[in-house]
């Protein structure tokens, strides 16, 4: 069988979206369609189209809203590689950024001047986001030149912006605290902030733990299995593990920080120490991220908003509108506005997407060579 399908290029990440109508509203089949469309069974994805890495792995099901003020609905899938799975519990700023495009593009939503503005609703954990769409002249368009750290390639430009990432002060620190001591396996302690904005994303004081925070990717890599333990340790402290649960690789997300030094990005360019505000390191799954996931970026910067956090014993202090993110792609500038109490009502980024080809994906059913 065959199912249509559009490939997008969100930010730094690729994701294939499907119409909601044109794939099995129950989720276990969904899942199995997207694992035999993927290729995911296998460690390469070559016989599928998916990437064979975290960011590149990705889908959404996409649909009207029939919630009042959201014109879309979409349903991210982090497609495992090699695993035959697909993770639900998470959602992705950079697809929600091709989503965005994509949803003017398919006439989900009609093009109102030169800015277009998409609201969608995540519907693995209830965000609710905003794209502001570059339809320059009341057109849409393919192509673009907003660039973003991470890839020297143009795209359609739009602002994406997080509604209420963090709640409440409850629910912006789930242990209520704004950093604590974390004891991993045998280890020392290490020094972590547990935020739930954008994502629940546990971030650890690099200095803690004998790192600085601007690791490159190879010592990242190495680090992957103490990261996990990281993880898995904070995630039932965080409420995200039931008892007797087994932990997951998607949330929380984590990853280290620490303070701005010189580095080279890994498209070889120059970034000094006064160009940033704070280094930031994350995990995609179980991979060093290239640059870094916005759901991850959002969490960094509601946290350096909250005095005694690691981001903002970082940064000396509670940050103000701007923080500028040091990640191995380059610098990433998030704004938080509306700001009352210390909670972001608004937290903005400047990203690019574009669509990238439509297609009919063949599928294997079930019998077919392959799915046997």
């Amino acid at each position: 069988m065959h199912i249509p399908a559009t490939l997008v290029r969100g930010g730094t990440s690729k994701c294939w979206l499907f119409n909601q109508v044109e794939v099995p509203a129950d989720r276990g089949e969904l899942e199995k369609l997207l694992v035999a469309a993927y290729g995911a069974t296998d460690p390469v994805e070559l016989d599928g189209v998916g990437g064979a890495t975290p960011t590149t792995s990705k889908a959404a099901v996409v649909g009207a809203s029939a919630r009042p003020g959201v014109d879309v609905d979409y349903l991210f899938a982090q497609v495992g590689i090699g695993t035959g799975s697909v993770e639900w519990t998470s959602n992705c700023g950079n697809c929600a950024t091709g989503v965005a495009l994509y949803a003017v593009s398919k006439g989900m939503v009609p093009v109102t001047g030169d800015r277009t503005r998409v609201v969608m609703r995540n519907t693995n954990t209830g965000a609710v986001l905003e794209g502001i769409v570059d339809t320059t002249g009341g057109v849409v368009h393919h192509f673009g030149r907003q660039t973003v750290p991470g890839t020297r390639a143009g795209g359609v430009a739009v602002g994406l912006t997080f509604r209420d990432p963090a709640g409440t002060t409850a629910l912006l620190l789930p242990t209520g605290r704004a950093a604590q001591d974390l004891r991993v396996g045998a280890g020392e302690p290490v020094r972590v902030s547990m935020v739930t904005a954008g994502a629940p994303v546990v971030l650890v004081d690099a200095a803690s733990a004998g790192r600085t925070g601007a690791e490159s990717l190879e010592r990242m890599s190495a680090d992957v299995p103490w990261l996990r333990g990281v993880r898995h340790t904070a995630a039932p402290l965080m409420g995200l593990l039931p008892p007797g649960g087994e932990p997951g690789d998607a949330v929380p997300k984590v990853g280290l920080v620490g303070p701005p030094v010189p580095y080279t990005t890994t498209l070889g360019e120059p970034v000094a120490a006064e160009d940033y505000d704070v280094s930031v390191r994350m995990l995609t799954m179980n991979a060093p991220h290239p640059a870094i996931g916005l759901t991850s970026a959002v969490a960094v910067a509601a946290a350096g908003l909250l005095e005694g956090s690691v981001v903002s014993r970082t940064t000396g202090g509670p940050t103000d509108e701007w923080l500028r993110l040091g990640t191995p792609a380059g610098v990433v500038a998030v704004r938080c506005t509306d700001v009352r109490d210390g909670l972001p009502h608004r937290v903005t980024v400047q990203r690019a997407a574009r669509l990238l080809a439509d297609a009919r994906i063949y599928v294997p059913e079930a019998g077919s060579p392959r799915a046997a």
